[in-house]
């Protein structure tokens, strides 16, 4: 949403029809429209930025759990290999296969927790009604981060993999596999509660453009 920098409130651009207008402060479950197409501009559900706050530090444990503990297992032959998300990384760099290391790392590993660690400043900054320098920095990189990290996309290809290797050995589904579905079920759910222009409103900060 475009905002107009200025001592008038902040001006918002209706996402339907570009007409700009000034968004109330709204209670719980109050819902701003456009007055010229009524499309809905913001709505304020019950606790949206609690129910954020919970959803993220439930990502953020079970982010710790998906990379501490192993993620898938193999037995054959009574021979049983286990590995972690973070030795899976490792094994493909030792295979030569450096750049695919890299790109798993940075998608499943290093983007996923620093949005994060960014979405809970910005949650415990807002708890606080403190305005940060670089506020409105961290609040873009957060938006920006979010649709590189691909853990669904790890999970599908592991999947696949894993149907394939079944006729060959037995598969153990480990901790951090089940772990990572859960991570993905509550990212896709924080990203549902969490409501930008909220979080702007309630720092009384004028919203990014």
């Amino acid at each position: 949403m475009p905002h107009v920098h200025g001592t008038e409130p902040p001006l918002t651009a209706c996402h339907e029809c570009d007409l700009l207008q000034t968004l109330p402060v709204l209670r719980a479950r109050e819902s701003a429209r456009c007055v010229r197409c009524d499309a809905v501009l913001l709505r304020n559900p019950t606790d949206s930025l609690e129910r954020t706050s919970a959803l993220v530090a439930a990502a953020a444990v079970l982010f710790l759990l998906a990379n501490l503990n192993p993620l898938v297992g193999i037995e054959m032959q009574g021979m049983r290999v286990e590995v972690t998300l973070s030795g899976a990384v490792q094994a493909l760099w030792n295979d030569g296969m450096q750049a695919v290391a890299g790109l798993v790392f940075a998608t499943v590993i290093l983007f996923p927790v620093l949005e994060l660690a960014m979405l809970g400043v910005l949650l415990i900054l807002v708890r606080l009604h403190r305005r940060a320098r670089g506020f409105g920095m961290l609040f873009r990189l957060v938006r920006s981060l979010r649709p590189w990290g691909m853990v669904e996309v790890l999970l599908l290809g592991m999947l696949v993999s894993l149907v394939k290797l079944a006729h060959l050995a037995s598969v153990i589904l480990g901790v951090a596999f089940w772990a990572t579905a859960a991570l993905i079920v509550v990212l896709a759910a924080s990203a549902r509660t969490f409501n930008p222009a909220l979080l702007w409103q309630d720092v009384g900060e004028v919203g990014p453009a």
